[in-house]
């Protein structure tokens, strides 16, 4: 392919204007036209957020933060021409993370005569809060939305082609592709989809998110709309990181993760209905998803055999012996592969299933190995990110991802079928059904593709209900 040796590149455009004031948990609206010269070599502002697990490992940078967030930037060959479009939602539970962070430059990836686009949107209680008379719980998600129709109205004036664009994302941002398919004002924002170690099974009801709600406002001490919109940022922020200091000490139950958007249903299912109908779809998890959560606490590290069965029958209960399944290696080991299926794996198989009635999909599983903690995280959450942007050695990262020959031959593959994906709808190997199952296997020594990989685990789930699934 005839790659550019230049990308240009555009930073902190404005794609909403500011929810900041009374404004805080406003839908996005169009941001105003500038009245003069714009600076465009700076990255906008981040959503207000704690500093996460990935910046440690990573070595990646948030920098400024500001409720002032809504900001994207874009990498193209040239303002000339009509190249397909790949829009990234970045991930981090809803919480944290920001689209112009060092792992998602768009540099390498648009050398694959792309255009790509990367957004910030708002988190936390900021976005994805659902109070009565104050916010809704999706405004996140609205404002990726509103992203979209920025890069729909203005993005051939980059190079790209509005009548093609790819939706991708991880873990959360995986989350929010599946939401967005499941949604009627995202339909015709997008074509193709790519939702990375990230699927359907999310979402709050009406009762879950009330009661996380009132959780947070009982931190603020206010339940006030007029009071709660006009409380300092870091007076939000502060409270929201004490109510997940009690989510982690178990002090309150409410889930993993608290703040996900407020949907009608489980977006799954109205992808199994056909929301997302024409929309091929490329998705697929690491093969060790969990260990990036366990590998760092010595508590699970040396979880014992006992210890991993009795977690195992609170989970299948009456409906499975998971202990059974589950019979590899040490009780760290096992553990690890239950929650990675259950969180991760299955359903996004789920989600295979169900949009492969509705229009091509294709599937992957990522198994390189990090070499951060002697490998001990294996195959770990959000591993693949260096290779899909081809930034695995840049910086500090190259501790985290790896880095030689054979991880840019990696780097290569993934960026050539994402981008083939993007530019046709096929990343270049076997569509997947549910007879066969068919799943391109990265890392592993020389891409390959297997049929029905762990089939007994993935069948397993078959007999513990759906509401499980999921983090």
């Amino acid at each position: 392919m005839n790659t550019p040796d230049a990308i240009l590149s555009f930073r902190g455009i404005a794609y909403a204007a500011p929810p900041t004031g009374v404004a805080r948990w406003e839908r996005p609206r169009e941001a105003p036209r500038p009245t003069a010269p714009r600076d465009f070599t700076r990255f906008g502002n981040a959503c207000p957020q704690a500093p996460s697990m990935l910046d440690r490992i990573a070595g990646g940078s948030i920098g400024a933060q500001s409720e002032d967030c809504l900001y994207l930037n874009i990498w193209t060959p040239s303002v000339e021409g009509k190249r397909p479009v790949l829009v990234w939602l970045h991930g981090g539970a809803f919480l944290f993370g920001a689209g112009h962070q060092g792992v998602y430059d768009g540099t390498r990836l648009a050398k694959r005569d792309c255009v790509v686009v990367t957004i910030n949107y708002r988190l936390g209680a900021f976005g994805f809060l659902a109070l009565d008379g104050v916010s809704r719980g999706d405004e996140g998600l609205h404002d990726q939305i509103a992203a979209f129709r920025w890069v729909k109205a203005n993005i051939a004036s980059f190079g790209g082609d509005p009548g093609n664009v790819t939706l991708f994302g991880e873990s959360a941002g995986g989350m929010s592709v599946a939401a967005l398919m499941a949604m009627p004002e995202a339909q015709s924002l997008f074509h193709k989809a790519i939702p990375q170690s990230g699927a359907g099974h999310i979402g709050h009801d009406p009762e879950q998110a009330a009661r996380v709600a009132h959780a947070l406002t009982e931190k603020l001490g206010t339940r006030d709309p007029d009071r709660l919109r006009t409380l300092p940022a870091e007076t939000v922020l502060n409270a929201q990181l004490a109510l997940m200091v009690d989510v982690r000490l178990n002090k309150i139950k409410l889930g993993a993760m608290p703040f996900q958007p407020m949907t009608q249903g489980k977006p799954i299912d109205a992808i199994r209905a056909g929301s997302a109908k024409g929309v091929p779809m490329l998705t697929g998890t690491t093969r060790d998803e969990w260990r990036l959560f366990t590998g760092v606490d010595p508590r699970l590290r040396f979880l014992s055999a006992a210890k991993f069965a009795e977690r195992a029958k609170r989970l299948g209960k009456d409906d499975a012996d998971l202990a059974a399944i589950y019979n590899q290696g040490s009780g760290f080991d096992r553990f690890n592969a239950m929650m990675t299926d259950k969180a991760f794996w299955v359903p996004a198989t789920r989600l295979l299933d169900a949009q492969s009635a509705h229009a091509p999909v294709y599937a992957y599983r990522f198994d390189w190995r990090s070499p951060f903690l002697g490998g001990l995280l294996g195959s770990c959450h959000a591993l693949e990110l260096g290779f899909v942007f081809g930034t695995h050695k840049d910086g500090r990262h190259g501790t985290f991802f790896g880095k030689g020959p054979a991880a840019e031959a990696l780097a290569n593959a993934m960026m050539d079928a994402w981008a083939a994906f993007a530019r046709t709808g096929d990343p270049g190997w076997p569509r997947y059904d549910t007879a066969w199952r068919e799943t391109m296997i990265f890392g592993d020594g020389a891409p390959h593709i297997i049929c029905g990989p762990d089939e007994a685990r993935r069948k397993i789930w078959d007999t513990i209900p759906e509401r499980k699934l999921g983090p």
